[in-house]
């Protein structure tokens, strides 16, 4: 169907569409400026009328007070957009959120709150050690142990050591966040510095307690105490010792103020047990208890079992403490063992040298000696012992073993004449079956 020529004229001159001509530039031009005229004319409506009245009045939170009328100069009805109070700046305080300038103390009660903060700003000892005074004054163990962390990382070992020796409660904390990382190496540099500088908490305060139970009590919190294993084993062996002294010493005490007990009346205790070091100890118990069994605090066998002593420093201690009383079966029962036939020989982990020198301090008899001289395994020193200490016997018997007539026959001039020794010399010297070099 073809429109008629009125019709398309009418298309062309109505239709919102239209055909493009080279004069489009200037109808952009003219739509700007239709556009920038309309902002100009509302600018003009706004600053028109500035009468108290025609402007509606609002409180600080925004709410409308009093008598509304609209804005604009347009139609009543048409009250979409109002005036209101514009929003409240904030408090200065709140900016610090953002430009982090707290002071320590507020840093600390910020991170009491859970808020965010910085410690890297505090870069002076001064503060630095307000933050930690302010922490502890909190009594908030995460907020020190978040201020300590940050001083580890931020101060040398020696400043900070230094400056926690006068905080207390900083320290602990410290020691207990070292011991939970178990960063062993600064715990013990700490606690090796706090022994250099002062009385040590861990190691030498209790030197200074007089009395034995609460040294005891004070060695038992330290067992607590994140040593070293060798260490821990040194802190657990003196609490132990301890305790078993003050056992045995309040036992033997009354036994002696009873007067029933016979070594205390012939070898009265010169000396208090307590406090004594670990030989002592075990030379004590093999002097007074030697005799018990193995099951009771005071006996040696049970004091080298708990403590572990070797067998040399046993054999040693307990040799000394029996020589002294003169308990020779006792000195003879501890060189003789037993092997898997049943035969029995004299055994010591000692040198047989030594084991004379400690007998002859003891004042033992010649008897005696001479049963140990003549076990040494050197023949110029067995025969030099046994000169020294006037064990004939033992010296005629080596030089007859050695065939050595002539230093027989040189020693029989020392000897007293008309004794056993010499009558003896005389028998080996006329015995024509013998054979001599």
């Amino acid at each position: 169907m073809m429109k008629s020529k009125a019709d398309e004229e009418d298309y062309w001159n109505s239709s919102k569409f239209k055909a493009f001509t080279f004069d489009d530039e200037d109808d952009e031009f003219s739509r700007l400026k239709e556009s920038k005229q309309a902002v100009n004319s509302i600018r003009r409506l706004v600053e028109e009328d500035d009468d108290e009245d025609d402007v509606e009045k609002v409180s600080w939170s925004g709410e409308p007070v009093g008598s509304k009328t609209s804005l604009f100069k347009t139609n009543p009805d048409d009250l979409s957009v109002r005036l209101y109070a514009p929003e409240l700046r904030k408090p200065k305080s709140e900016y610090k959120d953002y430009v982090s300038d707290w002071s320590p103390e507020e840093t600390i009660q910020r991170m009491q709150q859970g808020k965010a903060f910085s410690l890297e700003k505090f870069r002076s000892l001064q503060d630095k050690l307000l933050l930690l005074d302010f922490a502890v004054s909190a009594h908030d163990g995460n907020v020190i142990t978040a201020v300590l962390i940050y001083l580890k990382r931020t101060l040398g070992k020696e400043v900070l050591f230094r400056e926690l020796e006068s905080r207390q409660t900083a320290l602990r904390h410290l020691i207990q966040y070292l011991t939970e990382t178990r960063d062993q190496r600064l715990l013990l540099e700490l606690l090796r510095s706090l022994c250099r500088t002062g009385p040590c908490t861990t190691g030498r305060e209790h030197l200074s307690i007089t009395d034995e139970n609460k040294r005891r009590d004070f060695l038992k919190s330290c067992l607590s105490l994140p040593f070293s294993p060798e260490d821990s084993a040194h802190v657990q062996d003196h609490f132990t010792l301890l305790e078993r002294q003050i056992i045995i010493e309040a036992t033997d005490r009354q036994a002696e103020r009873g007067g029933k007990v016979e070594i205390f009346q012939k070898f009265p205790r010169r000396a208090s047990i307590l406090n004594m070091p670990l030989v002592t100890t075990l030379y004590y118990c093999c002097f007074y208890h030697y005799t018990e069994p193995e099951g009771t605090y005071s006996s040696s066998l049970n004091i080298r079992q708990t403590f572990k002593i070797s067998e040399k420093q046993y054999f040693v201690t307990a040799l000394a403490a029996r020589a002294k009383l003169k308990a020779w079966s006792d000195v003879d029962a501890l060189f003789t063992s037993r092997n898997w036939l049943g035969f029995t020989r004299k055994k010591s982990p000692l040198s047989f040298q030594r084991v004379v020198d400690i007998l002859q301090k003891n004042s033992a008899p010649t008897q005696v000696l001479q049963d140990y001289v003549a076990l040494v395994d050197d023949a110029e020193l067995r025969i030099s012992l046994a000169q020294k200490h006037k064990c004939h016997d033992i010296v005629i018997n080596t030089y007859r073993d050695l065939k050595d007539r002539q230093l027989l026959l040189g020693y029989r001039g020392k000897v007293e004449r008309g004794s056993a020794e010499e009558r003896k010399i005389d028998e080996l010297l006329n015995n024509p079956r013998r054979r001599w070099k």
